[in-house]
């Protein structure tokens, strides 16, 4: 079974999206109008709950946070 298939097991990475916007004193209503992503979408992400994460969100995130991708992802 490759890990896509196997959708019991943690992926391994964890987002820190609440600490980056509790740094900037942003919340995820103003982060998810920055970039244009609901606020359900940006809360499936916070919660480590999101199985894929596409390449233009990921920036737009980062962009409105002012951080690098290894700043918001990183290896649980």
């Amino acid at each position: 079974m490759t890990p896509a298939e196997n959708d019991d097991e943690a992926t391994g990475i964890h987002c820190r999206l609440d600490e980056l916007l509790a740094e900037r004193g942003m919340t995820l209503t103003e982060l998810s109008t920055r970039v244009g992503v609901s606020i359900v979408n940006l809360s499936v992400l916070k919660n480590d709950r999101a199985r894929a994460i596409r390449y233009s969100t990921l920036r737009a995130i980062c962009d409105a946070l002012g951080c690098e991708v290894g700043e918001l992802l990183v290896l649980a």
